[in-house]
């Protein structure tokens, strides 16, 4: 738990992450803000029917970057979980999306992330790796 919540104040302190998911063989990468820690996870928010939703569907292997002093790089799978407590949870959070989610983020989908090797660089040498 305590390596789940140092990789989640990092991405909420770099504000912006990158995530990288696969379409056929082509790398996709776009910028992200929207961030959860909820029930011991790190929960990421897309729109709706988009394509990173639909490659994620495909291929649940993603990679996530931030950067804020150091890097910070992801390796994990992403696992869908929409249940109202969690949108409304991230709502809460960030009421500036409420309007765009609905009032249970009932509009977004939320993943959570597992199966995630989080490495931590500075000036390209690893300070820190940690599993969760």
């Amino acid at each position: 738990m305590e390596a789940v919540k140092k990789v989640y104040d990092f991405l909420e302190d770099a504000k912006t992450f990158y995530l990288a998911t696969v379409e056929n063989d082509q790398p996709r990468v776009r910028p992200y803000g929207a961030l959860l820690f909820f029930e011991d996870k790190i929960y990421i928010m897309a729109f709706g029917q988009t394509n990173a939703t639909r490659q994620i569907a495909a291929n649940p292997k993603a990679e996530i970057c931030a950067f804020k002093g150091m890097t910070l790089r992801i390796e994990c799978k992403l696992v869908e979980d929409n249940r109202p407590e969690v949108g409304k949870a991230l709502v809460d959070k960030m009421p500036v999306l409420k309007p765009a989610l609905g009032e249970n983020g009932e509009n977004g989908v939320m993943y959570y992330l597992t199966d995630a090797t989080a490495t931590f660089f500075k000036m390209m040498e690893e300070v820190e790796t940690v599993k969760f």
